[in-house]
């Protein structure tokens, strides 16, 4: 993952390719913050060239007492009833209610 810096927030970028997919995340909040909800996904289908573009937030496992975020797990994007989510051990899921659309592993560069 890249580290890079803006005006207002300090961040970073990674990229997932997938066999299907290559996902671009960039992650806009400020640096040491536990959990973030200011996440872009832009994902390129590498058959069709199609693009998307979304906004989400971070995912985290929760600690013992039920509330606090702990382990971060990945990110989450919602778009018209479809969930994108992508694991911070480079699995994509897309699914539409229980119908899974996409379900690949991929690396991150």
């Amino acid at each position: 993952m890249a580290i890079v810096s803006g005006a207002a927030h300090a961040g970073y970028s990674a990229t997932l390719t997938t066999p299907s997919y290559l996902v671009e995340i960039q992650v806009r909040c400020e640096e040491g913050a536990v959990t973030c909800d200011d996440v872009s996904y832009q994902g390129i289908n590498r058959k069709t060239g199609t693009r998307i573009k979304l906004r989400g937030k971070t995912l985290h496992s929760l600690c013992a007492d039920g509330v606090t975020p702990c382990r971060f797990i990945g990110y989450a994007f919602n778009n018209k009833g479809v969930t994108y989510q992508v694991d911070d051990d480079g699995h994509l899921l897309v699914m539409q209610g229980k119908k899974v659309l996409v379900d690949e592993q991929g690396e991150w560069d």
